[in-house]
This record gives structure tokens, C-alpha cells and sequence, in this order.
């Protein structure tokens, strides 16, 4: 069918952020001007890397780092929101998830320094309450205080909140369907034009190149990966993930190859991706299922990737043709 004047006229938008890029998809009625649109949208996103980047000196998080043992500490509504939910998701996950990892990222050079065999030794051999027991944040007030030293770094989960940032700036603007998106992690408002659900790739753990393993088809919901695949260091030979064990102080030495989890936010998706993939398929597949996750895990194994599907809607995501 021909397009008309009064069709909706699909924008795609996108902007730098975090050390790679932001996008946002979306139609709109004709006439609809993108600019002030695209403005908002940039600044959603520089907001949060000026709140919890690792990277900036003079971010929130990184003076909230600089703070004395037991110093109340005001912070922004945006930082103290997300340092909550990582405290949460450390508590339920057993503490697989640990906001207070900083030490180690910088350490093992995930952070803006080279890797650091002084600063390893030290990351491994730390003693390592966790975060949730030694952070308090006072929501009401917004501000927050360590009862311990703690190094927070919140990799594992500002992206994710980026993309809900984005999704509620174009919220704010009128615009209630939409997919949005920081590398690779994504969240889908209401539906595409045509009814149907907004389609999102789950990509193939492979280090050589950028594949599907599956299609997922999502509607008011968020979807993150964690992988071992596209950042790593390589120790004595072997390939380590960036993803931090709280337990160890180091890299993960046996976790899956991936694992992708939907949630309704992607600052939650994001966050359970990486404690799942601290956990493991059993002891993750199981704490997954029982809060009603939706979780893929996939496998290394001799012969191949191996899935591991938690929840409905895994079981139902396609294959690429």
C-alpha cells in the first residue's frame, strides 16, 4: 500500500554515550520535528555518565568514592535510585551482584588505568563484606553513606539505566512507542506501528563476529546480555571475562558464555544478566525461576553453544532463518 501524508514517519536516532552509543527508534505524525527530540535524549544519557561514570573524576560516584568512612554524602535522585535497586539485587542474589567491585574493575584494567598486578594482588586478597551490609542510603534525603571502605562502580548496571532514561524521555515527549537502546541493551514501549511486537536479536557468544543465535519479540520490556565474549583479559593463556566475581575479587574463571535476561526496566535486566552469570546455570537458572525471571544462559561446550532456557519466553524465541 502506498504511503500517505498522514502516515507516521519513523525517526531513528542515536547519539554517543558511555563510551559507545545510544538510539532510539520510534514513529511519530508527520510534521513532528526530531531535533528537540534528539536534544533531550542526549542529555538523558549525559546525565547519567555524569552521575555514575567510573571514567569521570568529578562524577557523583566517583566523590561519593572519595568520601571518608561514615560521611553523609548527598547525591542525585538518578544515583541514589540506581545504587538502591543494586543494593536490592545484591541482597536477592546472594550477593553474586556486588556494586562495590570498583577496586577489582580498575584493578584487573577494566577501568580507565592498565592493569595493575599490585592492585590484583591486593582486589583478590581483600577482605569483601557485602556492599548491600556496608552502603545506607537515605532516599528521603538523598544521600548516602559507607559504614566500610567500599570502591562502588556501577557498570554492571548504569547502562541499563541509561536505557530507561531514554525510554522516559521519550515518555515526557508524547511518544509511547518506541525502541531504545545503549549497545546492545534494549527496551521496547508499546508496539511497532503495525501491531506487532518490537523484534530484538540475542546475540551468538562468538569473539570473531556480531551474529543471532535467536529473535526475541518484545512488548513493554527490557532485555540485557552479559557475555564473556566482547571484553576480556587474557591471564597465563586463558581468556577471562570482565565480569567480576565478588567471591574471588577477580574475573570469573567458569561462568557461561552468556546470559540475557528480560525484565520490565533494563537497569533490572541489565543487573540480573551480570549476577547470573556470577551464579552459573543451576544455582542462576534456579534463583531465576523462582522470582519469575526470564533467562537464557548459553553454554561452551565441546560440540557448541548449549542453551539454557528459564521462563516462557526463551522457550519461544526463534532461531534466526
Amino acid at each position: 500500500m502506498p504511503k500517505t501524508s498522514t502516515d507516521p514517519t519513523r525517526h531513528a536516532l542515536n547519539g554517543p554515550t558511555m563510551g559507545t552509543r545510544w538510539s532510539a527508534l520510534f514513529h511519530a505524525e508527520p510534521g513532528f520535528d526530531p531535533a528537540p527530540a534528539q536534544a533531550a535524549l542526549q542529555l538523558a544519557v549525559a546525565e547519567v555518565d555524569a552521575q555514575m561514570s567510573t571514567w569521570k573524576p568529578d562524577s557523583d560516584l566517583m566523590r561519593l568514592n572519595r568520601a571518608p568512612v561514615g560521611a553523609w554524602v548527598d547525591v542525585p535522585a538518578g544515583l541514589a535510585q540506581v545504587l538502591d535497586l543494586g543494593l536490592s539485587i545484591g541482597r536477592a542474589s546472594g550477593g553474586a551482584f556486588d556494586i562495590g567491585m570498583g577496586d577489582a574493575v580498575r584493578a584487573w584494567g577494566f577501568g580507565p588505568d592498565e592493569a595493575s598486578a599490585d592492585g590484583i594482588r591486593r582486589a583478590m586478597a581483600a577482605t569483601r563484606p557485602p556492599t548491600h551490609e556496608v552502603l545506607e542510603i537515605d532516599r528521603a534525603a538523598l544521600r548516602v553513606r559507607q559504614h566500610a571502605p567500599v570502591t562502588l562502580d556501577l557498570n554492571g548496571i548504569a547502562k541499563g539505566h541509561g536505557v530507561d532514561r531514554l525510554a522516559g524521555t521519550l515518555r515526557d515527549l508524547g511518544i509511547t512507542a518506541a525502541l531504545v537502546g545503549i549497545d546492545g541493551e534494549m527496551r521496547a514501549m508499546g508496539l511497532r506501528p503495525d501491531g506487532k511486537p518490537w523484534t530484538i536479536a540475542v546475540e551468538a557468544p562468538d569473539l570473531a563476529r556480531r551474529a543471532p543465535h535467536s529473535i526475541l519479540a518484545l512488548e513493554d520490556a527490557a532485555v540485557a546480555t552479559s557475555g564473556d565474549y566482547r571484553h576480556g583479559v587474557i591471564v597465563r593463556g586463558m581468556r577471562l571475562s570482565h565480569t567480576m566475581d565478588p567471591a574471588t575479587g577477580g574475573p570469573l574463571r567458569s561462568s557461561p558464555a552468556s546470559v540475557t535476561v528480560v525484565a520490565r526496566t533494563c537497569a533490572e535486566a541489565d543487573a540480573w544478566a551480570s549476577a547470573l552469570m556470577v551464579l552459573g546455570p543451576k544455582a542462576g537458572g534456579d534463583l531465576a525461576a523462582h522470582l519469575g525471571l526470564d533467562a537464557l544462559f548459553l553454554m561452551r561446550e565441546a560440540d557448541g553453544i548449549r542453551p539454557y532456557a528459564v521462563g516462557a519466553l526463551f522457550h519461544g524465541a526463534a532461531a534466526p532463518a
